[in-house]
This record gives structure tokens, sequence and C-alpha cells, in this order.
């Protein structure tokens, strides 16, 4: 597919001159070193969520990066959804009033995916199944996302309890419900898990004035196919092109990309304190 290099380390590819900028979709507790080593590298990184295991991990990529002068974005697609951005602009109108309460839902199979439409069965990663490895389960996967969004919409959180759940028996939580109170007033309830084949990803606004939702919808898996035969871009896919192209916009013009990695610092710190206020459900 027009691939002329191949490489087995890294290190190897972020020494390539012709090189500005790298994706890095690795294991969570991969996301440090590497993303240390591009920034030292004078690569631009663009680091699939979570930044980090932990807040330290996630200021030291920050400071890599602020230190070498690149560019530094996560990626939370959910930002570039149509249904979600119309959400931000419905609040900023004022058209809802304040927004008194809001549900924040993204319910999936998570590394417990069934595969029932896949012949041959794939084996969960080791790496995910480790606590010390990812920083936690579904509430630092799946309530990334979703504490993302709801402080875009809502500013800083003030207080946050999570009620975890373990339905599979790991070390780590499989479904978490948080009670976030933000500082502007709204409360919001995150409801996170890796408990269904049936995903479901949703935000509720509850306003003084009108409520309102947005939410992502699944593709239709023929539509997507015969459009990606045709060389289009599926309208399921358009987000995370908006997403690439916003970063690349960003290099090119020298701007902040958004969400930078101040944002996941922000999230990562949360999510923290969502852990020390666990009560099991």
């Amino acid at each position: 597919m027009g691939v002329k290099q191949t490489f087995t380390d890294y290190n190897e590819l972020l020494k390539q001159p012709t090189i500005d900028a790298v994706l890095i979709s690795l294991p969570t507790h991969l996301h440090a070193p590497c993303a240390i080593s591009a920034a030292e590298e004078g690569k631009h990184v663009f680091l699939e969520k979570p930044l980090a295991r932990n807040p330290e991990e996630g200021k030291r990529i920050i400071s890599a990066a602020r230190k070498n002068n690149v560019k530094l974005m996560v990626g939370y697609p959910l930002r570039f959804f149509s249904e979600f951005q119309n959400l931000k602009r419905k609040l900023e109108s004022g058209a809802l009033g304040d927004i008194q309460t809001a549900h924040a839902v993204s319910i999936g199979s998570g590394p417990f995916f069934h595969r029932a439409e896949i012949a041959i069965p794939r084996p969960v990663p080791k790496w995910w199944l480790k606590k010390e490895l990812t920083g936690g389960g579904a509430l630092i996967d799946l309530g990334s996302h979703m504490i993302n969004l709801t402080r875009w919409y809502f500013g800083e959180v003030k207080t946050i309890k999570a009620y975890l759940g373990y339905r599979f028996n790991f070390d780590f939580e499989d479904h978490a419900i948080c009670i976030a109170n933000f500082e502007s007033g709204t409360t919001a309830i995150i409801n996170v898990g890796w408990f269904s084949q049936k995903a479901a990803t949703r935000v509720d606004f509850f306003g003084t004035v009108a409520h309102t939702s947005g939410y992502r919808s699944s593709p239709n898996k023929a539509i997507t196919a015969i459009q990606l035969l045709l060389g289009r871009t599926p309208r399921f896919f358009v987000p995370y092109l908006k997403e690439i192209s916003h970063f690349i916009r960003c290099i090119e013009e020298d701007i902040q990309p958004s969400p930078s990695g101040e944002d996941a610092v922000k999230d990562l710190e949360t999510i923290t304190r969502a852990y020390k206020n666990e009560i099991r459900l």
C-alpha cells in the first residue's frame, strides 16, 4: 500500500530526517518513553489517549515536548464528531439555559470483545489485563474520553466520586459510574463500562430552558465497505480525518493543538481523584 520503509525499533524510525511528526498508538505503558524519545528527536507527536498511566508520566511527556519545541496533541476523536460539536454550540448559545445535570455514557466490550463475526478468535493482549501497564481499567480507558468531553463543555471538575464495578473479577474495574461536580455548577453522571457487546456513546444535557442529546451512531458495515472500495471516506471515519487534519494544520501554522497535552494531564488528574474516592459497586 505504498509503505516503503518498516522498522522493528521505533528509535530507528525516529532518527529518520524525512519524518516531521509521528502518531503513537501503543500500549499505555509505552506512551511516555516513546513520546519523550520522539520529542527529543524533534518530531511532533500525536499521542492516542490516555496520555499516560498517571499524571506524573504525563507531565514528563509535556515537559519533553516544551523543551524540544514540538507540538503535542492527544487523540480524543469525540471532540471532532459533529454530534458532540453541535452540543457545544447549543451550550454556548444559551438556548438550553444553565445545564443543571448531564449524562455522559460510553459502554462497549473493551478487551472482552466476543468477535462473533470473526472466524478466528483473537486473544486479548496481555498488557491490557495488567493494571500496572494500563494505569487502571474502564475508567482510565473509556472514562478519559468522557471526562475530557465533559470538561470541554463545563470546565474544571470541582469534586468527583467513583463507583467501581468488578464484574469479571480482575484487579481493575470493568465498569464505573462517576458523579462529577463542575465549578460551573453542572453535575454530570459519567457511565463507562466494558460489559456490553452493543456499544453506546451518548451525552445528554438537561438545562433550565431545554434539554438535548448527542450520540455516536454505529456505522452501516455494507455502506462503509462500499465507500472504502470506491476510495471515499465513510461518514463514521470523517471525525478521525478532521482530527489528524487539525494536528497537521497546527504544525503548519504553528498553533497550539486542541486537545493538548495539558488537557490530557487534567483528565488524568481528575481520574486519579476519582480512583482515590472509590466506592465499590
